[in-house]
């Protein structure tokens, strides 16, 4: 089972889960500020579950590339979708500062 470090702590999920999905259901804080109460629910329109992901993960889909090509994000920051992406191996996330975690600083929590 692959592992998922955030924010000082670790879970494990199935191969093939969807990361948002398993950062919810462990109480994980995915989102920064009012972003928890308005966003897309994981259809990946809205871009606030957005993270840095090191480790093995599937390939973007055309809603994450896509959501991520728009303002505020920038195709060339290090990110992802987490409602787009599947966990494939140990993986660490990383959540940064904004609305749609488009910032510059890593949180430590939420």
């Amino acid at each position: 089972m692959p592992t998922i470090k955030y924010q000082g702590k670790t879970v494990t999920c199935t191969e093939g889960a969807n990361l948002r999905k398993v950062l919810l259901e462990n109480k994980l804080p995915l989102y920064n500020g009012n972003a928890k109460y308005i966003n897309c629910r994981g259809i990946g329109s809205c871009g606030t579950c957005a993270v840095e992901i090191k480790g093995n993960v599937s390939p973007a889909n055309w809603k994450d590339r896509g959501r991520r090509s728009l303002p505020p994000h920038s195709p060339s920051q290090n990110r992802r979708l987490a409602c787009q992406t599947k966990v494939l191996g140990d993986i660490e996330v990383i959540k940064y500062d904004g609305f749609w975690g488009q910032g510059d600083q890593a949180k430590t929590n939420n």
